[in-house]
Formats: structure tokens, C-alpha cells, sequence
């Protein structure tokens, strides 16, 4: 039976946010969190982009390291031959792309402003497959962005020629949120059906359907036969009303009605890393995670009518569909009230030394500590707010990836 995979995109996507975004070294802790909970793919930034390039390289390296394995970090560029070329000189070792353009005939004549046609689309796609192919990479997924709102019978057949040309599969953009459940059902099937190619949904939540639509779209793909591919964004961060929310879709896929047992879903997800993933999200972006949130939210699993209560004590399962520890959750976290040394950017070696100690991790000379509290005071610098456990063992562990994931150097 085809499965169900997950491919997050709040390393692209997510970090288009408006008004916010991620530093270098919290995305490369994004690709870090996302490897531990089992996803398949993060889809790790812009390599076209001059002030992505330290960072996706540095990346890259993590997996040569097995670092960051067995995810696949897949770049995001625009489905245009120069771009290709440019991305595979910037970033020579990506083995892994999605390239990207717009089918719907609001976008060809309203955004393009008429100077293509689609055949002109079709052909900058398997163009740009052919060069991807020639400069090595090892799978490409060919993006239709505002698929939802494109005529079925072109990107059916956009779809066929994307497959013969090469791709590994299609993403099928509901760009605007325009599908709902029904439709998008309708429509992936017929694809998949007719193609045979493997679907990934990439759905808007612009009229809060994104995560029903990427399940109902999944559901259409594996019922035609193929695998289905979803994008997710932690917390559901993204453009506009944001993108398909991780926990809710692997949630929705492992606990509905519909999807558990029926379904497949990646064996290695794991549920385990949500909560853990989800805080640091938050921390981040700045954004708090809604009480309400499913799974994640501190209402979640709070219980405070009578009735409610009464049954969640006699047996959980009355009034908890799955259970907190499931998520990761369940362990007191301990605030500190008193004295607290905190390393910034401009702290000295002595506090440096106090936190580290806290952390267990110990420095071979002073010279080392030198060169790990330099690192620390510009990683403080790059992302302007106070470092977590996690990013001041990852600094420890793997300065010189750190040292060039905190590079950024003006092309102009």
C-alpha cells in the first residue's frame, strides 16, 4: 500500500512569514529537530539566494557528518535553467530540489503578464529538469504553484511531461486556500490516476482548511495508488493565515476516524518530538502557540467542566483521544526565580564557563573555551535573543559548521 510522508517546509516557506523569519542557526535546529521526530524531508531554504549559501552548505555537511540523516534537506528554486545553474554553483553538493511555477491562467496572465503561454511553462520545466538531472541531483519534485485554481486538463498533462522529463513528483499548491476537502480530492485523484505519479499537497490555511485539505488530498493520492507527500510548517507558520500545521496533520493521519489503520504514514515519525519542536518554534518566530492548538496548546489536554473532569479521571481515553506523553509532554519544566548567568553577547569567560558547567559540557583548554564563547557571543549577535540548551551544545559540538553557519557575506 503507498504511504503517507511528510515534507516540512517552515525552513522555506514558514520563514516567509511576514514580519518575522528565523536566523541561520535556528534553522539549521529546525533541520535538527525534524531529523530526531522522523520526517522525511525539510525543505532547507533558497540556494539561489547569496545569503543562504553558508548556511544550506554548512547544512549539507551535518549530513555528511550523519548529523542530520536520513532526512533529506531539499532546496526551493524557481523552475528556470539559470536558476538551476546558479543553485547547483552555489550549493554544488544538493542532491535534493523542488522547482517551482505558476499554472493557473490568473498567474500566467496576470503575474507573467501574458509573456508565456503554457507550453512556454511546460518547456522552462523540463528544461530546468534536464539541467537539475545534468548537475546532479538525485530527485525533483516540480511545484504547481496555484494548482487549485489551474485547469485540471493542463496539469494533467503539466504533470505527465514533468514525469516523463524526470520528476520525482508533483506538488500540487493550493496556493490561495481556494480548495476545500471534496475538491481536492476530486482533482488529486484524477491526477494520480491518470499520471501515476507520486502527489505532495502544499496547502494555504487562507480560509482554515489547510490541514483537511492535505489529509483529503493524501487520502486521494494513496487511494489512486501513489505515495502523497505532505507540507507542513511547525506551528503552522507561513505566508498570509500560514501553511498546513505539522503536529495537526501527523495528528489527523495517525488518531482520525478515517486515516488510523487504514492508512500508512512513515514509520519513522514520532510524535515524541512535538512538543519539544513546537516550543522552540515559538520561541523563535516570536509567536505564541495558541492555547487551542491540538496537541501542543496548553488547553490541550485541560479539563475543567464537571462533567468532563469526572470522566477524564475515571479513564482518559473518555475525554482524550490520544495521550500527552505521545507528544513529548507530561514533564515538569522548572523556571528558575533567582540568579541566572546567561550568556550574550557580550559576556565574559567566567559566566560562559558557569553555564557551560550547568551543561555538562567541558572544554579541552582555555583557548578552546576562548574560541567556543567567541562563537557563542556572535551566535547572541546573529540571532538577537538568548541561545537555548540545545543551540550552546550544537555550538560546542560542531564549531566550525557553526562558524559557517553564522557567515553571511553582502554579494554586492
Amino acid at each position: 500500500m503507498p504511504k503517507i510522508y511528510i515534507i516540512d517546509v517552515t525552513n522555506r516557506d514558514g520563514v516567509q512569514t511576514a514580519n518575522l523569519g528565523l536566523a541561520k542557526l535556528e534553522k539549521t535546529m529546525v533541520n535538527y529537530y525534524l531529523n530526531r521526530m522522523g520526517i522525511f524531508q525539510s525543505e532547507f531554504g533558497f540556494p539561489f539566494t547569496s545569503h543562504e549559501i553558508h548556511y544550506l552548505n554548512a547544512n549539507l555537511r551535518l549530513v555528511e557528518m550523519d548529523v542530520l540523516k536520513p532526512i533529506r534537506l531539499s532546496g526551493w528554486l524557481r523552475a528556470i535553467p539559470g536558476d538551476v545553474e546558479l543553485s547547483f554553483k552555489n550549493v554544488p553538493e544538493m542532491k535534493y530540489i523542488n522547482i517551482s511555477i505558476s499554472t493557473s491562467k490568473q498567474m500566467i496572465e496576470k503575474k507573467f503578464q501574458g509573456k508565456f503561454t503554457e507550453e512556454d511553462i511546460v518547456k522552462s520545466v523540463i528544461s530546468s529538469i534536464e539541467k537539475a538531472k545534468d548537475l546532479g541531483a538525485s530527485a525533483i519534485g516540480v511545484n504547481a504553484e496555484d494548482a487549485s485554481r489551474t485547469e485540471l486538463s493542463f496539469l494533467i498533462d503539466f504533470s505527465a511531461r514533468a514525469k516523463e522529463a524526470g520528476a520525482e513528483r508533483i506538488r500540487y499548491c493550493d496556493t490561495l486556500g481556494y480548495d476545500d476537502p471534496f475538491t481536492i480530492y476530486d482533482r488529486i485523484y484524477k491526477i494520480a490516476k491518470e499520471v501515476k505519479i507520486p502527489i505532495e499537497l502544499h496547502c494555504h490555511n487562507d480560509i482554515g482548511l489547510a490541514v483537511a485539505n492535505s489529509v483529503a488530498g493524501a487520502k486521494a493520492a494513496v487511494d489512486a495508488g501513489v505515495d502523497a507527500y505532505i507540507n507542513t510548517t511547525i506551528n503552522g507558520m507561513g505566508e498570509r493565515a500560514g501553511n498546513a500545521d505539522l503536529i495537526s496533520v501527523i495528528l489527523a493521519v495517525k488518531k482520525s476516524s478515517g486515516f488510523s489503520g487504514k492508512y500508512l504514514l512513515d514509520e519513522r515519525v514520532d510524535l515524541k518530538g512535538a512538543w519539544q519542536i513546537a516550543k522552540y518554534a515559538s520561541y523563535c518566530f516570536g509567536v505564541p502557540i495558541p492555547i487551542n492548538q491540538p496537541g501542543v496548546g496548553s488547553n490541550a489536554f485541560a479539563h475543567e467542566s464537571g462533567i468532563h473532569a469526572d470522566g477524564a479521571l475515571k479513564d482518559r481515553r473518555n475525554y482524550e483521544l490520544y495521550d500527552y506523553e505521545e507528544l513529548g509532554r507530561g514533564e515538569p519544566e522548572i523556571i528558575e526565580t533567582g540568579r541566572q548567568i546567561i550568556v550574550g553577547e557580550y559576556s565574559g569567560i567566567k559566566g560562559f564557563r558557569n553555564v557551560y558547567e550547568k551543561l555538562e559540557v567541558e572544554f579541552k583548554s582555555k583557548e578552546e573555551a576562548r574560541k567556543i564563547l567567541e562563537l557563542v557571543r556572535y551566535a547572541n549577535v546573529h540571532k538577537q535573543k538568548p541561545l537555548v540548551k540545545d543551540e550552546l551544545i550544537f555550538i560546542a559540538k560542531y564549531p566550525d559548521i557553526t562558524r559557517e553557519i553564522l557567515t553571511v557575506e553582502p554579494s554586492c
